[in-house]
């Protein structure tokens, strides 16, 4: 998804939350229950250029490599990126739990990040049915 409409400039974690739970809410109720890993690419004032679903999965896991996480940051020729994905699991009476693999996609994107000239500037975990998040960027994990 070109984001064309209004540029939306991000100044938090939060305003990431709010946009990839919206994204996650206008999908079939069969599609909101995978897990998904998006991509937004910003500009170097920190405004939306695009969001793209980079893989839909299963509901526990989804296949992400870095090949297709960077395709489009590199093409659009942005200077940041912000990845999101969801646990479909995840209620209100629990908090946003990551996983090993969690950890080990998001050093993999940084790593390739910095090798390309692109910041990965957060990783964010969302839940289907909880408010609550996860930011690796603000547990201190990047």
């Amino acid at each position: 998804m070109i984001v064309s409409e209004k540029k939306r400039k991000i100044l938090d974690s939060k305003d990431v939350v709010k946009i990839f739970k919206a994204v996650l809410d206008s999908e079939s109720e069969i599609d909101r229950n995978k897990e998904h890993f998006w991509v937004c690419g910003l500009n170097n004032r920190n405004v939306i250029v695009y969001i793209e679903l980079v893989s839909l999965g299963v509901l526990n896991q989804s296949l992400v490599h870095p090949r297709e996480v960077f395709r489009l940051a590199i093409t659009k020729g942005v200077g940041s990126i912000i990845c999101c994905h969801n646990h479909p699991s995840a209620t209100e009476i629990e908090t946003i739990q990551i996983s090993t693999d969690d950890t080990n996609i998001t050093e993999r994107l940084v790593a390739a990040g910095k090798l390309l000239g692109i910041q990965v500037l957060d990783h964010i975990v969302i839940g289907n049915d909880t408010e609550d998040y996860y930011s690796f960027i603000k547990e201190g994990k990047i």
